[in-house]
Order: structure tokens, then sequence, then C-alpha cells
């Protein structure tokens, strides 16, 4: 059996613990070629293109 707490922790104290565990925003940056919003170091949804080269193909709704 392992080591049981001896005096119950404030709600003060465990939140000063978990301070550092909130929910970080989502850094976005403009695509260079489209210039959509889209996440940093990641494909673009909108062009498929990453780093000047086309990763993904994009099919368009009309094709």
């Amino acid at each position: 059996m392992g080591a049981q707490p001896k005096k119950k922790i404030s709600r003060s104290r465990q939140g000063k613990r978990r301070s550092h565990l909130h929910n970080l925003s989502v850094h976005l940056v403009a695509c260079p070629r489209c210039r959509q919003p889209v996440p940093s170091h990641t494909v673009c949804s909108f062009c498929g293109y990453y780093r000047g080269q086309e990763v993904l193909e994009i099919e368009t709704p009309g094709s």
C-alpha cells in the first residue's frame, strides 16, 4: 500500500498546483499561399500546401 494523505488539501492549494494545466489557445498564422488562418507547423487544410510544397490534394466541391 502506498502512502496516504495526512490532511485535506484546500481548494486554494489545489488550484495553485494545477495553475499550469489550463488550456492554451492555438497559435494561428496566415498561410503564405491562400492567407487563411491555420495552426503553425501544419498543412493548410484550405489549399493543401506546407512550406511551399503541395502535400495534400484538396478536392473542390464542383469536381
